[in-house]
């Protein structure tokens, strides 16, 4: 009977996968691998680490308790090489494994790698489709082909109709196939923001808390306090906790930003579904029912049920469609240094200052803060794509390339040239003031556009507008403010970009 070794990697930790459910108790072996390989690829927030290796733990247990034959290598195993591959030989070499398969990884890179390995392992390598998605990359592929403008828009009104999700007959739940109007409310005074589901650690996470502290020093991130669940049963009390007690406020505030509150109405379960503690249908499933048992509102359900639904599967369908040439997209011409602030948080601008200190101590913030506060300083400065890149996998412990390399090349930076997004996010103080109450502590004062008490983001916008007008003056969706930019006498853009330039080159 042939044997085989599943290979089971940290963002796989999904019992209804086939890896697991077509495994043999007698013949086959689950190998899971915590290496210096994949925990420096980039450095990662030690609580993303704590999470993804606590988590993998976990999992693996629950595998061994069922009865499966489990090989761990924990990352101080005297023995262990810090590679999948080097792994992978040093379990052949010992053992006489006919098939080694794995599940379709969430990156080109460790994809690229795993089939390197098999002109080396001398064994076939199977890779399964990875069926936790609602769409494959292969049907995303066809979805796409032949349409002069690929749009999430139309992409999840596609998915909405094949899944029946939020559908009346033919027609979308109330009408409409989105309810944006209604979920763009700025936070209000006395606004009562639940607190978020935590879990206190057992002593499999307590270990691996050491274990970080002690081996990642040098990165980026507080370990403590770690309050996320690492197992099945957890996530599912996380997202309960969620439809309960946030959902029925998400969606009127799921783009306001409160001071010292970071976690507001949002459903904090991203790194749960990309790890596969949670599935993406079972958390669709979860909002529609708050909605049909009158527990939550439409504009609530359907704004988290796009996430999900929407742009989550079209991100993914992205990368896998645009790699690798994707990660090298740099359309305009962006090649400034990541400022120094966006590691300490050390910044006159209350708003970048409240985003990163949050982060730092969450590996964690929402999805405003992500584009509209950090991502579009990094835009509007002009920071290198590889730079931003690198920062955002490495502070979030939901990032994976593939949802992260399309979320900020082309979300954020618009690196790609509008292949994801119709215009790139930019915008004013103006914007972060309406939607926060970040500028009352600031520095700088939002209401003045220029000289040194002027908050930064309203000289750099128009600055950004400038610098890249030969390539973005075009674009339908920015008629408005190039009109307003021909109004502009030549000293007031004068005075623009002097104090950009002041500004821009003060950056550590």
């Amino acid at each position: 009977m042939q044997k085989n070794l599943r290979l089971i990697l940290w963002d796989h930790l999904t019992e209804t996968l086939d890896i697991v459910q077509k495994a043999n108790k007698e013949t086959d072996t689950f190998l899971f691998c915590e290496t210096k390989e994949e925990a420096t690829h980039v450095k990662h927030h030690k609580k993303k680490l704590i999470f993804l290796f606590s988590a993998m733990r976990h999992f693996a247990a629950k595998l061994e308790k069922k009865g499966f034959s489990v090989n761990y290598i924990k990352y101080t195993d005297p023995k262990n090489t810090h590679s999948f591959q080097s792994e992978l030989e040093r379990l052949l070499a010992s053992d006489s494994f006919d098939h080694i398969l794995i599940t379709h990884p969430g990156d080109y890179r460790t994809l690229s790698n795993i089939k390197k390995a098999e002109r080396y392992l001398k064994r076939p390598i199977t890779i399964l489709e990875d069926t936790r998605f609602m769409t494959s990359i292969e049907d995303f592929k066809t979805w796409s082909e032949g349409k002069k403008q690929l749009r999430m828009e139309m992409f999840y009104r596609d998915m909405r109709k094949k899944n029946r999700v939020l559908m009346s007959g033919s027609q979308p739940e109330g009408g409409n196939w989105n309810y944006d109007a209604e979920n763009r409310n700025p936070p209000k005074e006395g606004l009562k923001i639940p607190p978020p589901f935590t879990k206190n650690t057992d002593s499999i996470t307590n270990t691996v808390i050491q274990m970080v502290e002690e081996n990642f020093k040098d990165h980026f991130g507080d370990s403590l306090p770690f309050h996320f669940a690492v197992t099945r049963e957890g996530a599912l009390n996380v997202l309960s906790d969620f439809i309960e007690f946030r959902l029925p406020s998400f969606g009127f505030y799921q783009d306001a930003m409160i001071q010292d509150e970071p976690w507001m109405f949002h459903s904090h379960i991203s790194h749960y579904i990309n790890s596969g503690l949670l599935t993406p249908d079972e958390c669709i499933d979860a909002a529609e029912e708050a909605y049909h048992e009158g527990d939550a509102p439409l504009n609530a359900v359907e704004g988290f049920i796009r996430q999900i639904l929407g742009w989550r599967e079209f991100v993914r369908g992205i990368y896998w469609l645009k790699m690798p040439a994707y990660k090298d997209e740099n359309f305009l011409n962006a090649s400034r240094n990541l400022p120094d602030f966006f590691w300490t948080a050390e910044t006159k601008m209350n708003c970048l200052k409240q985003c990163i200190s949050e982060t730092k101590t969450n590996s964690y913030a929402h999805h405003i803060q992500r584009l509209m506060v950090l991502g579009n300083f990094c835009l509007i400065a002009g920071i290198s794509p590889d730079e931003v890149n690198e920062w955002y996998l490495i502070v979030y412990s939901d990032a994976h390339e593939w949802v992260e390399l399309p979320n900020v090349s082309g979300m954020i930076l618009y690196a790609d040239g509008g292949f994801l997004a119709s215009k790139p996010y930019a915008a004013s103080g103006a914007y972060i003031n309406k939607m926060s109450n970040y500028c009352k502590k600031c520095t700088y004062k939002v209401s003045v556009k220029n000289g040194p008490d002027a908050c930064p983001f309203n000289y750099l916008y128009w600055d950004f507008l400038i610098r890249n007008k030969d390539k973005l003056g075009k674009n339908n969706r920015l008629g408005f403010p190039y009109k307003t930019l021909t109004k502009m006498t030549n000293e007031k853009i004068k005075m623009i970009q002097d104090d950009s330039t002041s500004f821009l080159d003060s950056l550590k």
